[in-house]
């Protein structure tokens, strides 16, 4: 349960960091078969999928870099179920960042293209 407080409590001040950055929400915990993408936002014309990642200040792996093939593989195919149930993006570019938080009161860490989809 305080998990996922800590982790609400991150995505919120992932989302408020990112307005501040000129990015405009369009939601937040968006849940599919298969996964949950935590931000979708728009940078301009971009549609950028955020992942954020809460991890310990004593942690071994930055929130970054524990993003890894398998969770990629899961964020892209939860972004085209987005897609596919918001035909009002179909057209837009897309971008995958991720956003590192060491602790709860950490500092931001913004990986603007964290990661690429192959085709």
């Amino acid at each position: 349960m305080w998990r996922r407080k800590l982790g609400d409590r991150g995505e919120r001040r992932a989302e408020a960091w990112l307005v501040r950055q000129g990015l405009r929400p369009v939601a937040r915990n968006w849940s599919c078969r298969h996964g949950e993408i935590d931000l979708v936002m728009r940078d301009g014309e971009v549609l950028v999928f955020v992942e954020v990642r809460l991890r310990s200040p004593r942690g071994y792996a930055s929130g970054a870099e524990s993003v890894d093939r398998h969770k990629q593989r899961r964020l892209a195919q939860a972004a085209s179920a987005f897609l596919a149930a918001h035909p009002a993006f179909h057209q837009s570019p897309c971008r995958f960042d991720v956003i590192g938080i060491a602790g709860a009161d950490g500092e931001l860490d913004w990986i603007r293209g964290a990661f690429e989809v192959e085709a």
